[in-house]
């Protein structure tokens, strides 16, 4: 996919290529950002006419991953996220991750997926490609019990969580 920066000049470091280092930063620097659940501020991680995939729904733009993403949170309270680099060369990397939620009922559930991710120069993503799958758990299966928000830094991620 070629060109959709031309109307925005905003840029996110790191920028690709990636290296190990800057891949595990970009993989982390993502999953702060989701685990704000601000539609916003996460949509500027991505450029202007970004492409999406999030299981069957196809989105384009910033305006479409706003509302996709606002009515997503509006669904899964008490988010958390962790994600992990999987691989990554020049500007793609693949990421693997796991949140847990409950719904308006009080059941919870832990989301494992996996995700494509290509970036422009700029270091702006312009597709992401997620594969998801829900998986009910019982409130003491849970693993995720930070405050909302940040991972703390020494909280385990998943390999270590053994998922």
């Amino acid at each position: 996919m070629e060109g959709p920066m031309s109307s925005d000049t905003n840029t996110r470091a790191p920028v690709p290529p990636f290296t190990l280092e800057s891949a595990i930063q970009k993989v982390r620097m993502a999953e702060d950002a989701w685990n704000t659940r601000n539609p916003e501020q996460v949509s500027l991680a991505y450029t202007i006419d970004g492409v999406w995939r999030n299981r069957s729904e196809f989105l384009i733009g910033r305006e479409a991953i706003v509302q996709f993403l606002t009515r997503k949170w509006d669904k899964e309270l008490d988010y958390r996220l962790i994600k992990e680099l999987w691989a990554f060369h020049g500007t793609r990397i693949a990421v693997r991750f796991a949140y847990e939620w409950r719904d308006e009922e009080g059941s919870w559930f832990r989301s494992y997926g996996n995700e494509n991710w290509e970036f422009a120069d700029s270091g702006l993503m312009r597709r992401r490609i997620a594969s998801i799958n829900d998986i009910p758990i019982t409130e003491q299966d849970r693993k995720y019990f930070w405050p909302i928000g940040r991972r703390p830094d020494d909280h385990p991620g998943l390999s270590e969580l053994g998922l």
